[in-house]
């Protein structure tokens, strides 16, 4: 160790220190990035956090009394697309400015915000309008000067109503043979069938058609695709991971798909109705039950659907997937409703109640207007079944009148189109099997008695508000009834009795 100090200590034993400086004319041809590549990586950009938070206009000015119900309901509207993590409301003289920020906690939350609540009208006075923070940017730099936008490639997917122009009238219907394996679409000839398309493994479940037949959907794990066109190509895709249901509403401008994989009671996900054109997710449902699907019933037009829960019945618009008029109603003991085929009526019947009778009522949208409600007595249960115009409602009506054994049935005749909605009735004591409406004018058919004594009665509702009985079949073996589509003739049929007959109205005859 001595010998070790003694060297350093040694004048002789010094040298000289190396220099870590660059030379004068050395240059640095290394850049940062490649250098430092791993921790510039995690350098902070100028947009982070920016992206996750959208800004709401069109909201209530409110005051301080009012500030915290605005709240709630803000952030009932908005945390159905993520979890919000800041929200600030600019305030100028103790009242909010009208417009808002939300902060999620990932920017795709944001994005899908913007996309489902952009247009939610909240009140008559009130639509949100909803964008990303990161879009003003975009907005602030737009030129003055008009720029003609890009032009979008047209897809061409063929004439969507193709079969409308078949000059014999020929149908078009779907075939899945060999196990599943393969689906073929047939246009329903006379004499053969006509083979139109036919595809391996087109879907992995089943196929349903839309209700004009524009679209024919396939079935897949990952969610729904829709096909259309002479040549059936892929239209549009849905993905919901496990869908097992679907149903279109009138128009075919929206699907709605239910999947019981990815409910949650933060994001519901079991139902989800999709915007056909755009492809865009409109609003998710929860659904503890799919025993009664569809669970939605829409209205003719499709600007209004409805669903019904213990005691209460919600009705939904279009295109903001919002409640009308932003409550349910509540009707205590409501059994079933339905929408009337040619305006936006609904009826609804809900059974006695102690002293209270049973009745129907038909109510105006988006009014929510009683335009007639009918009391009846000793209730059993009600089917409701409306003329495919929407220009009569039939009530089918069991009772147990007092004093009596048996149940009667009345039909319970609604004339929509008249004022005040008057009803005419029309009693049966006898056992009713099936009913069914004239597709096109005001005669109805109803299967009553007993097997092997079955009768097919056929009325007509005449202007006067008086039902005629025009004709009985007695000693008929049917139990459905079905209508040509123009009316006059209908079928009866005996479903698993192998046995059919043809009837027309205007004659006594039939047909096997």
């Amino acid at each position: 160790m001595q010998d070790t100090l003694a060297m350093v200590d040694d004048p002789e034993y010094e040298e000289e220190e190396p220099s870590f400086s660059d030379p004068e004319d050395f240059e640095d041809d290394i850049e940062d990035e490649e250098l430092l590549e791993d921790i510039l990586r995690e350098k902070p950009q100028e947009a982070d956090g920016i992206d996750s938070v959208v800004v709401v206009d069109n909201v209530p000015q409110v005051g301080p009394e009012r500030l915290e119900k605005l709240k709630n309901v803000i952030h009932k509207i908005f945390s159905k697309f993520g979890k919000i993590t800041t929200e600030f409301y600019p305030e100028a003289d103790g009242m909010t400015k009208g417009y808002i920020f939300l902060e999620y906690a990932a920017p795709t939350q944001a994005v899908e915000a913007v996309k489902n609540a952009d247009g939610y009208k909240l009140d008559k006075q009130h639509t949100f309008r909803v964008n990303l923070f990161t879009d003003f940017d975009k907005y602030m730099n737009i030129s003055d000067e008009w720029e003609a936008p890009e032009k979008q490639p047209f897809k061409d997917f063929g004439n969507m109503r193709h079969w409308i122009e078949d000059s014999d009238c020929r149908d078009q219907y779907s075939v899945i043979y060999e196990a599943g394996e393969r689906t073929a679409i047939f246009s329903n000839d006379a004499k053969d069938p006509i083979l139109a398309e036919e595809r391996a493994r087109w879907t992995e479940t089943y196929v349903r058609w839309s209700p004009k037949g524009t679209y024919l959907a396939t079935f897949h794990q990952r969610g729904i695709a829709l096909w259309g066109g002479e040549k059936f190509k892929q239209i549009q895709r849905f993905s919901h991971q496990g869908v097992s249901l679907i149903d279109f509403s009138p128009c075919e401008r929206y699907v709605v798909t239910f999947s019981p994989l990815l409910d949650t009671k933060e994001d519901p996900q079991a139902i989800i109705i999709w915007d056909i054109l755009t492809g865009q997710k409109k609003r998710g449902f929860h659904c503890e039950s799919s025993a009664h699907w569809p669970i939605f019933k829409w209205s003719h037009d499709g600007k209004f659907f409805a669903r019904m829960t213990t005691d209460t019945l919600s009705i939904y618009e279009t295109p903001s997937m919002g409640l009308l008029d932003k409550k349910s109603l509540k009707i205590s003991g409501i059994k079933d409703f339905s929408w009337s085929p040619g305006d936006n009526i609904i009826a609804f019947w809900v059974p006695e109640d102690k002293d209270i009778p049973a009745r129907v009522t038909l109510m105006q949208l988006p009014s929510r207007q009683e335009i007639r409600v009918r009391n009846l007595f000793n209730v059993v249960d009600c089917k409701l079944h409306w003329q495919r115009n929407g220009d009569y409602l039939c009530v089918k009506v069991d009772r147990t009148p007092k004093g009596t054994q048996g149940v009667v049935t009345n039909f319970e005749i609604f004339r929509m189109r008249e004022k005040q909605v008057p009803v005419d009735v029309v009693e049966m004591k006898e056992s009713i099997i099936a009913f069914a409406w004239e597709p096109n004018g005001s005669k109805f058919a109803v299967l009553h008695g007993e097997s092997p004594r079955i009768n097919a009665s056929f009325y007509h509702v005449k202007n006067n508000g008086k039902i005629e009985l025009i004709k009985m079949f007695d000693k008929q073996q049917a139990n459905s009834i079905f209508w040509s589509p123009q009316g006059q003739f209908m079928v009866l049929a005996g479903l698993r009795r192998s046995e059919v007959k043809m009837f027309s109205c205007e004659t006594n005859s039939s047909s096997h």
